[in-house]
Parts: structure tokens; C-alpha cells; sequence
């Protein structure tokens, strides 16, 4: 794949994996993203996943034939795309390794050996020229690792964005970027919203024509559209009006009550409703659907004297990525004692401007007619 005359992809496609960083399911597979920039002097753009070095070395030769590498810059330590540093170097062992200091450090760890030597440390806003091709180095702590850094090439406008701008799949597969680059975001950077808005306005003032991330497809059109997802993502702001149903249910009957809510809301008027049975689905499209609308349900059973163990861990996942600025409505189902509402709330002390709906619904058992109005006027207090 030619990115430009003198920026060319050698990166590899994954079909063999099941779950990415060992939880993400991935049926569609994992693209790990590679770059060569030829000019005078030649850089490579991070390693692949180990798996998958010799395809990686061929890629790479295939694009320079008989030239060398000067530099292998690493903007990102993790193994799915530093796992071959090692075996780089005993093939181009002129080259020099570009990297932040914290990155240099944490290469003995991985390899067990030090590449100290052969490494150039670089910092915020230090730069790099190959001949008419020059890199500014961009540092991106916890984006999302502490050692991350991004690159602009200013002759070509490209920015190099490490894991930012990433999503899931193959790059051989056809798939919608908003949903899995957003399953990916919330899932693996949502906790550094606060970092992600400081890069975002590094970026700011950087004039970027196309976008080259370590995972997912090349972006060069409509850049806007990506960075406005990101500022939207990375604020926590609501990215569109909806209702999202999390539920847990044991014998059913708090399952019930969320179909009939879900009922009730569309009656109401409530174009997008989204049910997510907990125990069922993939946790991590329920996290993505969470934070992308504007009010969250959360139903769910008293259990071993808290909540049904799938709704706890939910909301935990919730939590730990900031979780904010929501409407929450709660309903509990519990025979003898319904503490499940009490005890959700207080997992949700440490999230920011969360409104908690007025109506809640406490059901005993199974929804009687109490619980039935209940959930009618809790569904007209979403509405609206």
C-alpha cells in the first residue's frame, strides 16, 4: 500500500487472533500497521506483533530492495508493536532506534537486553530529517502508555498517531470506523481523557492531511469527522441521544421489566433504544453503547447481599473510564431484600455529573402494577 510516493505501508493483517490484549473479541481480526518513509535516509515505523516478524522483514524488503535502514522509530512499547525490535536489529544492525527515554528504559525489559547504544532518546517537539522528509516528535503520555509518542512528517502533512485514531479489524475487512474504533477507544484508552485532550490540542496546531495509525485503516479524508469523534470521546461528552438498557436477569423477571421499559420508550418517543443483557453479550459493546448515548439504564438483582456479579463488574468497567455526564435511571429486583438501586448508586459516588432519575422502580419478585407505573413513568422521565 502506497501512502505517498515515499511513505509506504509493510504492516500485517491478523486472522488468527480471538481476543486482543486477552479480553477483545475480534472476529474480524487485528491489522498491525507499519510504515517506511524513503528519502535520503530510509525510517521504519514501529514493529508488528511477534507472530509475525518474518512476513513484517519481507514487507520491508520488498519496499526497499537493496537500501538499508537508518532508523526504527518506536512510538509505542507495547508487544503488539515492539515484539520485534530485536529481531530488526539483527537484520539492519547500523540503525539507530528512535524513542523516547521511558521507552529506551523499558527495552531491557522486554528483551533482556540493552539496547542503550544503538538508541536515540528524543522529546517534545525534537525533530528528524531523512532529506526533504522531517519528523517533529510529539510526546503522548498515557495515550495510552507513558513512554507513547506521535510523529508529524512535514513534507507530506502525515501524522504518525501511534495507537490514537486505532480500531479493530483486519485492514482486509470492510467495516464501519465509528463502531469499532470506538469499541476500541473506550475499551483500551477511555480512562485518559484528560491526556488525549492535551494531544488533541497538539494536534490543534499541526496542519495533518493524513492520519497513520499502529492499528486500522490509513484516515486521509474527512479528517474533521475523526478528530471531532475523538474530542467528543476523549471529553466524555454524549455523542448522541438514545437510551441504553443494562440489565442482568435470574429467572427472568427483571428481564421483564426492562422489555416492557424498552417498549415504553419507543410508545414515548425514543427513536434509539438499545437492551444489553449482561450476562449474554459482549461486555465491551455494552461499554461502547454506554457511553455513547445520553441516558443509561441499570437493571439489575440483589445478590449475595450486592448486585448480581455481572452488574457490579459492568459498572466497575464503567467507572474506571471516567463514566460521566449521563442521565442514570435504576431499577432492582429483589424477593426479600431489593437493595440492588442502593448499592449501585454507591458505585457511582466517584463519577462526575451524573443525573440520577427521579422515578425509580423496586420490584419484589415480579413486576406487579405498582411496578408496571412505575416503569411508565419512568419511561416518559427518559423521554423527555
Amino acid at each position: 500500500m502506497k501512502i505517498t510516493n515515499d511513505i509506504k505501508y509493510v504492516g500485517v493483517n491478523d486472522h488468527n487472533i480471538d481476543l486482543f490484549e486477552g479480553q477483545f473479541k475480534v472476529p474480524e481480526g487485528m491489522a498491525y500497521n507499519s510504515y517506511v518513509v524513503i528519502d535520503e535516509k530510509v525510517a521504519v515505523f514501529d514493529t508488528v506483533d511477534q507472530r509475525f516478524g518474518e512476513e513484517w522483514l519481507k514487507n520491508i524488503k520488498d519496499v526497499l530492495g537493496e537500501r538499508t535502514v537508518d532508523y526504527l522509530i518506536v512510538q509505542h512499547m507495547e508487544p503488539d508493536h515492539s515484539a520485534n525490535i530485536a529481531r530488526f536489529m539483527e537484520e539492519y544492525p547500523s540503525a539507530t532506534v528512535v524513542a523516547t527515554q521511558k521507552a529506551i528504559t523499558m527495552m531491557p525489559q522486554f528483551f533482556g537486553e540493552d539496547f542503550a547504544p544503538l538508541t536515540m532518546a528524543v522529546k517534545d517537539g525534537d525533530t528528524l530529517t531523512l532529506g526533504k522528509h522531517s519528523f517533529t516528535f510529539v510526546t503522548a503520555p498515557m495515550v495510552h502508555w507513558p513512554e507513547v509518542m506521535l510523529t508529524y512528517e512535514g513534507y507530506s502533512k502525515v501524522l504518525f498517531s501511534a495507537d490514537a485514531f486505532g480500531k479493530f479489524g483486519a485492514l482486509d475487512v470492510e467495516a464501519d470506523w465509528a463502531c469499532e474504533a470506538r469499541r476500541y477507544y473506550f475499551g483500551i484508552v477511555g480512562k485518559f481523557g484528560v491526556q488525549v485532550q492535551a494531544l488533541l490540542k497538539k494536534a490543534a496546531g499541526l496542519e495533518i492531511q493524513t492520519i497513520c495509525p499502529l492499528h486500522g485503516p490509513v484516515l486521509s479524508e474527512n479528517l474533521s469527522y475523526y478528530l471531532n469523534l475523538y474530542d467528543i470521546w476523549s471529553s466524555y461528552r454524549v455523542e448522541e441521544e438514545g437510551v441504553v438498557i443494562n440489565y442482568t436477569s435470574v429467572y427472568g423477571n427483571t428481564g421483564k421489566a426492562v422489555e416492557m421499559l424498552a417498549e415504553k420508550l419507543k410508545e414515548s418517543g425514543c427513536s434509539k433504544v438499545v437492551v444489553n443483557d449482561l450476562a449474554r453479550c459482549d461486555i465491551h459493546e455494552a461499554i461502547e453503547d454506554t457511553f455513547r448515548y445520553s441516558k443509561a439504564v441499570f437493571a439489575t438483582t440483589t445478590y449475595n447481599g450486592s448486585i448480581f456479579p455481572f452488574m457490579y463488574d459492568f459498572i466497575h468497567h464503567l467507572t474506571e473510564r471516567n463514566f460521566q455526564n449521563r442521565k442514570v435511571a435504576f431499577i432492582e429486583n429483589g424477593t426479600w431484600a431489593p437493595t440492588a438501586i442502593k448499592t449501585m448508586k454507591a458505585l457511582f459516588e466517584s463519577s462526575k455529573n451524573l443525573e440520577f432519575a427521579q422515578t425509580e422502580v423496586s420490584i419484589k419478585s415480579a413486576p406487579n402494577d405498582k411496578n408496571i407505573k412505575e416503569i411508565e413513568d419512568l419511561a416518559k422521565e427518559l423521554a423527555n
